[in-house]
């Protein structure tokens, strides 16, 4: 029986040493709306809490449809993910885009490119990978992007998609290795409404992963 203790004492040590550390966390509940909430920086857009459905979240509107960003939580270099929901919809041949990103306005972008069906890795605004993705429009979409030290001088970049309401994947969607040293920065997230039509983004969070 101490054996078994011991052993059940020792698994969920490796699991709470496994988890990722919480460095931020925003779900828009208590969030005013028609504002956005303090501490979060706009780089360009007209985003506004809003209220839909029940709850609310960040919503970036149909027009004009050019790339817009929000900045939000504590700078980080390396060894951190972030992970959100986004909403959108299509209108005919046109399609959003959004993306979720670490490391500054030109750090490491997870973006869904529905017209391409695929989820692409960004460095500033360079593709730098892509894979395969189906998006389905009118349901929500989560992302996760993390960086990874992995080497004296290397890095990875790593990328997921999945719908909401459904586990998330073991693997990773698209993945890319870097050389050159991250730059410390804040996580982002992205939307260019191409289709003519709102986005929404909801359950910012970023934490540290722990060695």
């Amino acid at each position: 029986m101490r054996l078994l203790v011991l052993l059940l004492l020792s698994v969920a040590h490796a699991a709470r040493a496994a988890a990722p550390s919480p460095l931020f966390m925003m779900d828009f509940s208590a969030a005013e709306p028609g504002k956005v909430p303090a501490g979060m920086l706009v780089l360009d857009g007209a985003f506004a809490v809003r209220e839909a459905d029940g709850g609310r979240h960040l919503e970036l509107p149909g027009a004009p449809l050019e790339s817009f960003g929000v900045l939000w939580g504590p700078a980080q270099k390396e060894n951190v993910t972030a992970t959100a929901r986004f909403f959108g919809t299509r209108e005919g041949r046109r399609f959003p885009v959004f993306g979720l990103s670490l490391n500054g306005v030109a750090g490491y972008r997870v973006q869904v490119v529905p017209a391409k069906r695929a989820v692409e890795i960004l460095k500033g605004d360079e593709i730098k990978a892509s894979a395969p993705f189906t998006w389905e429009s009118g349901t929500w979409t989560r992302l996760r992007v993390q960086v990874r030290r992995t080497g004296d001088a290397a890095w990875q970049v790593e990328g997921r998609a999945w719908q909401d309401g459904k586990p998330e994947p073991a693997g990773w969607t698209v993945t890319w290795g870097e050389t050159n040293a991250p730059i410390a920065g804040r996580a982002a997230v992205w939307g260019q409404p191409f289709a003519g039509t709102p986005i929404r983004f909801d359950d910012f969070q970023l934490a540290a992963l722990n060695p």
